[in-house]
């Protein structure tokens, strides 16, 4: 965002006029005389026989300060006399180009952008920076000082230990919810040390798989710490509860407890790790970030069951105490009116059980309504790509009109850097003149805003404020220009803000009249509608332009050729690159220009001189006009069609996927021959909603297959899978209550619910399963089976969902995505616990009847309508 350095030469048409030269003069004479020469040795072989020394010869060509140059002669007069370079034309070391400045904090600056490889590491990088500018800083002039106004790291790091920090409220909540269950600090100890060494062996996959520590591997970690201890919990609770109702002691307790639910931990691993491995072959820039979960989750998750299947019963047999048969719980205090209620809140779970088993044909009906109606929520649902976050910084957009000069869009900066100044929670601001994203030219300008420190700002000041009040303020009180706050995308590279991006297409060849037309139709009725706002063109409206008129058979009849007036034109307006020059110990160029005065009005262009064949000097007026137009300032393209550029975003209380509905629906109205593409995060959008559909299927289906495979049956897992729209429902709903939308954390969310849902009605019906096998009936099997797990269930329910409260209810950085992603789980696990324990045995049920011919007398489910007897258990 700097110029380099370079020979500037400075010419003066009506000098070169009263010497009878042309800019063109100019140019061949620095060319000729500033040369590296080839000059050779006296001496050097092939040499006579007496020759004794070889010497190089030396010659000065190339020229390496301003007064060489300027003593280049442009003439040699007959008389002795010259006309040298000076005498026509300032020589300085000046800017390579004048089109770009750079100031930080309203102090003039050069700029230096770094950017990382797709593989390198965002902080080591920046570590790898700060230590090199200040080995570089040692070398710099007094008065002169770096500054990294802009960083990244920081959002990262913040983000990165707001997870950690949630993380660790996590394992404090999940120890809790335990120690509370369990009433016993080594029952707790054991599940909990099995959430470092699991999460350990995750963090090591991750590393094997080329994978870092981001915040999407650490979301993964956060929502395992739920999962991980689930297994840990179903098997100290299992062993406690033998110990408590049988006497016997931890290792005999240990080998019986394993016996009954191994299988079940087993299936239950299987059926987590099918949920979340076809995540990791989701293709494109959604997969990316799928990847990363898939792994974390499916490493955790496996950690955990092979820990649960080793080192947690290792642990259950060497630090459990025996417990007499009754005396598993306290019967007084805090503890005691805990155990009371939940057996109270148990018995009435399976009366209440043994009630919907005897109507299981009604309960059927209300599912389908229910489903009935997830399907028009889900339907509905607003969509969506990634939450927004405050990353710490914003940019905004500053274009002043067509024909501005630099002068003028200077004076529009002024007014924006003193209001950014007194702005609360800013901390400075790098402008960029000459370039914006929207193009380049004297009339655009770019601000980096970046942020104070996310603990210095509250919710008033936080990027999104910052962002509409500069719309608002700046926006009425600057008359003289366009400006544009934004926030950056959620992911680098996929467009330059976080709102959509649409590409208007000419298909059929109406013309850039016509596009433009279009386009200010679409644009017009797109800000007025109630979805969309801060719709605009992305890209440089048209400007004022001089055509100059070359009357081509009157430059023939004066002798001038195209050529000639070609490198005039360039050389004086523009500037001529001519060759390079030694300059403190770099190779810099050397460039012709006319002075500042020569070409600041059209009326210059036609006072130039161009050299005929004969050497005569002839104006530009003897065979050119001008002619005042209005033009494009750029044609831009987009896969083959001429195309418009148009971003904007949706107004308060509306997703991306609204606004990107609108948009659709407005362009659909345009006449025909137009069209329209979606780019950047916009697209990425549009591919995870097509594809997301087919995800959830994918992994249901391959849960399906898993369960099929390990019980042998297809009734069983058709049984398992009826639970999970259940699940969804609670998703589904805590999303349309927090305003969330069905977007990439929302699908990530219904993944995890799917494996969550699938786990409670394992539990259930393995052990309803095994019970018949011993010869019970079904019914009374069924509500056994949702006594014994009743405890297990909510204990991990209720464990898991104080794991993602923390993510729930995020602030900060990173805040907005941890709530899409928490909220979402957590809706669908609560949903989970209330609607699974009471529907799993009636789906369990409904399928052994109606599909797999298990039946029995009507006296035998009459009988068990309510419940078994509550067993006699003195410890309860």
């Amino acid at each position: 965002y700097s110029t380099e350095r370079s020979l500037r030469v400075w010419v003066d048409p009506a000098k070169l006029v009263g010497y009878g030269l042309t800019a063109d003069d100019v140019n061949k004479a620095i060319a000729a005389q500033n040369a590296q020469v080839a000059s050779g040795s006296i001496g050097a072989e092939p040499s006579t026989s007496s020759q004794r020394t070889s010497t190089l010869v030396l010659v000065k060509g190339q020229l390496s300060s301003p007064d060489e140059f300027g003593a280049i002669i442009l003439r040699a007069n007959a008389d002795g006399s010259t006309v040298r370079l000076r005498d026509v034309a300032r020589v300085e070391v000046g800017g390579l180009s004048y089109q770009f400045n750079t100031r930080l904090d309203g102090k003039p600056t050069a700029g230096l952008s770094v950017l990382m490889s797709p593989t390198g590491n965002a902080l080591a990088t920046a570590s790898a920076v700060e230590e090199k500018m200040k080995e570089l800083s040692r070398f710099f002039p007094a008065n002169i000082s770096y500054e990294i106004p802009y960083n990244i790291t920081p959002v990262v790091e913040a983000s990165i230990k707001k997870v950690l920090m949630t993380l660790v409220e996590a394992v404090v909540l999940v120890f809790v919810v335990m120690f509370l269950f369990l009433q016993n600090i080594r029952y707790t100890i054991i599940p909990t040390i099995v959430v470092p060494v699991a999460l350990l062996g995750a963090c090591t996959t991750l590393l094997l798989a080329g994978y870092s520590i981001n915040m999407l591997s650490m979301f993964g970690m956060v929502l395992a710490v739920g999962i991980l201890v689930d297994d840990a919990i179903v098997v100290v609770e299992n062993v406690e509860r033998i110990m408590s109702e049988e006497g016997l002691p931890p290792k005999e307790a240990t080998r019986k407890a394993m016996s009954q639910i191994s299988s079940a931990i087993i299936g239950i691993t299987l059926v987590l790790m099918a949920v979340f491995v076809p995540m990791a072959f989701f293709p494109g820039s959604v997969g990316i970030i799928y990847r990363q979960f898939s792994v974390t989750m499916v490493a955790a998750i496996g950690f955990s069951a092979f820990l649960a299947l080793s080192l947690t019963p290792a642990l259950c047999a060497t630090l459990l105490k025996p417990v007499a048969a009754g005396h598993g719980h306290a019967k007084k205090g805090v503890f005691g009116w805990f155990n009371r209620m939940l057996e109270g809140v148990k018995e009435r779970y399976s009366r209440t059980v043994g009630f919907s088993l005897n109507r299981t044909g009604r309960l059927m009906l209300v599912y389908v309504a229910l489903l009935a109606g997830l399907s028009w929520a889900f339907v509905n649902l607003p969509g969506g790509f990634l939450p927004v976050d405050d990353q710490g910084f914003v940019t905004t957009d500053v274009q002043t009109p067509s024909d501005s000069s630099y002068a003028r869009t200077e004076a529009v900066i002024e007014k924006v850097e003193k209001y950014l100044a007194q702005r609360p929670g800013v901390d400075n601001v790098t402008f960029l003149t000459g370039f914006s994203f929207s193009g380049q030219g004297m009339n655009t300008a770019q601000a980096f805003i970046t942020l104070k420190d996310w603990s210095e700002r509250g919710p008033k000041d936080s990027a999104a404020a910052i962002v509409n009040d500069i719309n608002r303020d700046l926006g009425a009180s600057v008359r003289d220009a366009k400006i544009s706050a934004l926030q950056p995308p959620p992911i680098d590279n996929l467009g330059n803000s976080s709102g959509f991006s649409f590409r208007l297409q000419d298909r059929g060849q109406k013309g850039y009249q016509q596009l433009m037309r279009a386009a200010d139709q679409l644009i017009a009725e797109a800000n007025a509608s109630p979805v969309l706002q801060k719709v605009y063109v992305e890209g440089l409206p048209e400007a004022g332009v001089v055509n100059l008129v070359i009357d081509r058979e009157k430059a023939g009849a004066f002798g001038v050729t195209f050529e000639d007036i070609n490198n005039t034109i360039s050389t004086n307006l523009g500037s001529n690159y001519i060759n390079d020059f030694p300059n403190r110990g770099r190779m810099q160029r050397v460039v012709v220009q006319a002075d500042a005065r020569d070409r600041m009005r059209t009326e210059d262009i036609l006072n130039y001189n161009v050299k005929n064949s004969r050497g005569q000097l002839v104006p530009f007026s003897s065979f050119a006009t001008v002619e005042w137009a209005r033009g494009p300032t750029q044609i831009a393209g987009f896969n083959y069609y001429p195309a418009v550029r148009i971003s904007g975003e949706a107004r308060p209380g509306f997703t991306s996927g609204d606004a990107i509905a609108e948009m659709e629906r407005l362009a659909g109205k345009l006449p025909r021959g137009f069209g329209y593409e979606w780019t950047g995060q916009s697209l990425q959008e549009k591919l995870s909603g097509s594809q997301a559909p087919f995800l959830l299927a994918l992994s249901v289906f391959v849960v399906f297959l898993c369960l099929a495979a390990l019980y042998e049956s297809w009734t069983i897992p058709l049984a398992v899978l009826l639970t999970v729209p259940l699940g969804i429902v609670g998703a589904v709903t805590a999303a349309m209550l927090r305003s969330l939308p069905n977007d990439v954390y929302f699908t990530v969310g219904l993944i995890t619910i799917i494996g969550l849902a699938a786990k409670d009605a394992i539990l259930i019906i393995e052990f309803a399963k095994d019970l018949r096998k011993e010869g019970k009936p079904l019914v009374e099997a069924t509500i056994e089976a949702c006594r014994l797990r009743f405890r297990p269930i909510l204990m991990t329910g209720l464990a898991f969902i104080c794991g993602v409260l923390p993510m729930a209810i995020a602030h900060g950085a990173g805040g907005a995505s941890q709530q899409a992603l928490g909220s979402v789980v957590m809706g669908g696990m609560i949903a989970v616990v209330i609607l699974a324990l009471l529907m799993v045995p009636v789906f369990f049920v409904s399928v052994q009847r109606v599909l797999a011919g298990d039946r029995e007398p009507k006296a035998a489910r009459d009988g068990e309508a309510y419940g078994p007897p509550a067993p006699a258990r003195t410890g309860h």
